[in-house]
């Protein structure tokens, strides 16, 4: 289970003790090699930070970097999220901005995002607080003038993809699925790694087309974490909207392809609102459009490819998709060393082996993982949580009790006259089986903003099975 500390008095301290976060400015730099961004905040009266982004150069930067008014206005909206990540060590009371201005209605959003993206945080640290009591926004700052920018922008000249890759089976699937150019589209990897350069490169995109960035942690934080100061999930997705707008706008591509399943909206807490994906939740993209369009100005649209479906879906079709087979990776864990692996012991690995069982054989399972997941009894407390048989579901990205339990049933199902293994047998004696009378991979969620004729292409994907 997921680890709970009660932080109910110790956050109240922080507040009263450290109450100012300033985000006091950005900086935006370039050589021939690299775009550098750097953040500077600060608790007032325990420490500073200054993060940084590190943009590589390629052919395919096709806006001037400094002096640009539109540049400055999307980087210092990147630093508007990535203040949470630092502000949660105290729960300032007050969250002042300097480096910028931003109106009520921005800050309305912004607090709704920090409230729901701290969601899991609140819950694992026992901190009971409202949104609107959250933190006391104040913008001091000079507002940005974009217009005369935004008069350059040839909208015509937006054509094509950006597809973040995050080594995951989803993503992959978007790489196959949608009709990519891969001499004109782009991957987008932060952090980049091994398996995900890999990926990449499976899907036919040379170094070219990878944009990598580089997202640095300032050391001070990983300080702070280590002296028992407030920590635990940020809403990284939310990060990743803002950071491939930009290169949105550097690179005049049009669409922006996340993977974000239908999946993504369910709560993890029962009864409460609770949601370890919010930020790639359809409630946030549909934030993000309203934000980008009123406040960000340019012709790139960001929206979730993979919206319609659930995760049983995208695990049939990545069945097929061999060629990712050895290479893809999900794992939280053992993202942390290189090589990236399977841990095989998270709620991550379990997941990722239920939803692709009811549609590969064990010998292509164990091929993948090294090891049958079912026949593993140290993990019948995941799967419970997992298949919603206890009262929590593990704070990570995963299916939905529907979909886990249809998956889990099916793969019994599939196992006929077969014995099954510790965790399938436990399953069906104690919980027996789902219902499987309607074929929940053969849904279409209409909560999307896929343009028309990317909706006709994954329905055929899906459909014409």
């Amino acid at each position: 289970m997921t680890d709970m500390i009660d932080n109910s008095k110790k956050y109240k301290e922080l507040r009263e003790k450290y109450p100012n976060f300033i985000y006091d400015s950005y900086k935006i730099e370039e050589d021939n090699e690299n775009i550098y961004i750097t953040f500077k905040f600060e608790i007032e009266g325990l420490t500073t930070f200054n993060p940084t982004l590190t943009i590589k150069k390629k052919n395919y930067i096709k806006e001037p970097i400094i002096n640009n008014n539109i540049v400055k206005n999307l980087v210092f909206n990147i630093g508007l999220v990535e203040l949470i990540s630092y502000w949660k060590s105290t729960f300032s009371k007050n969250v002042i901005i300097k480096a910028g201005h931003i109106n009520e209605d921005q800050i309305k959003w912004f607090k709704k995002l920090y409230y729901l993206g701290l969601g899991e945080l609140r819950y694992t640290n026992n901190i009971e607080i409202s949104e609107d009591e959250l933190m006391n926004i104040k913008s001091i700052g000079e507002e940005l003038n974009i217009e005369n920018d935004l008069k350059n922008i040839n909208e015509a000249e937006y054509t094509n993809f950006i597809i973040p890759v995050g080594g995951g089976k989803d993503s992959n699937v978007t790489l196959e699925v949608l009709p990519t150019d891969t001499s004109k589209d782009y991957c987008l990897i932060i952090n980049p790694k091994e398996v995900t350069l890999a990926c990449a490169k499976a899907a036919g995109f040379e170094n070219d087309n990878i944009i990598e960035i580089k997202r640095t942690i300032d050391p001070n934080l990983i300080d702070l974490v280590k002296q028992g100061y407030i920590n635990g999930h940020t809403p990284f997705s939310a990060m990743v909207s803002f950071t491939t707008y930009l290169l949105g706008y550097l690179t005049h591509r049009k669409y922006i392809c996340l993977s974000n399943e239908s999946s993504a909206n369910e709560s993890n807490v029962v009864g409460e609102n609770i949601n370890h994906q919010y930020s790639k939740s359809y409630e946030y993209e549909e934030d993000f459009k309203y934000y980008s369009s009123t406040y960000l100005k340019i012709p790139t649209f960001y929206f979730s490819f993979l919206r319609p479906l659930n995760e049983l879906q995208i695990a049939k079709l990545f069945a097929k998709q061999k060629k990712y087979h050895q290479i893809f990776k999900s794992c939280n864990v053992g993202s942390r060393k290189e090589p990236w692996h399977w841990c095989c012991s998270c709620p991550k690995c379990l997941f990722v082996y239920i939803i692709l069982s009811p549609f590969l054989y064990k010998a292509d399972l164990i091929d993948i993982f090294k090891k049958d997941l079912y026949e593993d009894e140290t993990l019948l407390e995941t799967f419970k949580g997992l298949t919603g048989h206890s009262d929590w579901k593990p704070f990570e990205c995963v299916g939905t009790f529907e979909e886990i339990n249809f998956a889990v049933s099916k793969t019994i199902v599939n196992l006929e006259g077969q014995e099954l293994p510790y965790l399938l047998k436990y399953y069906k004696e104690n919980y027996g089986l789902y219902d499987l009378s309607e074929d929940i991979t053969k849904r279409y969620n209409k909560e999307n903003n896929l343009p028309k004729e990317l909706d006709k292409i994954l329905k055929g994907a899906i459909f014409n099975d």
